[in-house]
């Protein structure tokens, strides 16, 4: 026997509700699991933050190879130290503040050249004709300008000092807020303002004479 018509065009599952979708974790809830000895779990914290925490790293040191020891550290070190991680602060603040202190415990201990990208750093670069040409202009002048002036560029950073060097990465690299990086360095807002203005105004005048 064939089926009615009806039931070919309006299958019975039409009209059944929409199986809700599972919410992704939120980050206490899998520091929670993580805890009771969720290795999966932590595996999900890490995913999150991994790049994160590389990329930072990356931009103090400079080096492929030590950033991935320095993250891979930093996350071993975070679960080792979970249970005392209070959750007064968020999860990547609290994991970003172990990275930063191993990363200016390594640079004291060696020195790198720090590589960071033109277009990672602004301090009103934006307001000097010259530069703004050099950058803009698709010239073979614009190309070996630009590697002349990143070269400055990595050179001025290893002259700030670590922590001034570590404010510009935070913010103008990852773009964390001064509330953020306060948190991360330990410090009040006001005191990651004047770190920053400090550094912007050192690399400003380390790059003068270039620019002029």
């Amino acid at each position: 026997m064939n089926q009615p018509l009806k039931a070919l065009v309006e299958p019975a599952a039409v009209d059944a509700p929409e199986k809700a979708q599972p919410a992704f974790p939120d980050d206490l809830e899998l520091v929670r699991r993580a805890r009771t000895g969720d290795s999966e779990a932590y595996d999900g914290l890490v995913q999150r933050y991994q790049e994160r925490i590389y990329a930072t790293v990356y931009h103090m040191t400079s080096n492929h190879e030590d950033a991935n020891d320095l993250a891979q550290e930093t996350f071993i070190k975070a679960f080792q130290a979970l249970r005392s991680f209070k959750g007064d602060s968020s999860f990547y603040t609290w994991v970003y503040r172990i990275a930063v202190n191993k990363t200016i415990n390594f640079l004291k201990q060696r020195r790198h050249k720090t590589h960071m990208s033109l277009n990672d750093l602004d301090f009103n670069a934006e307001n000097d004709p010259d530069l703004v040409a050099l950058v803009s202009d698709k010239t073979p002048r614009r190309d070996v300008g630009l590697t002349e002036l990143q070269e400055k560029l990595n050179t001025a950073m290893m002259k700030l000092s670590a922590v001034h060097r570590l404010v510009v990465t935070l913010h103008d690299v990852q773009g964390l807020s001064h509330e953020e990086i306060g948190k991360i360095m330990d410090c009040n807002v006001g005191t990651v303002r004047s770190r920053l203005f400090y550094a912007r105004q050192q690399l400003q005048a380390y790059l003068s004479d270039y620019l002029k």
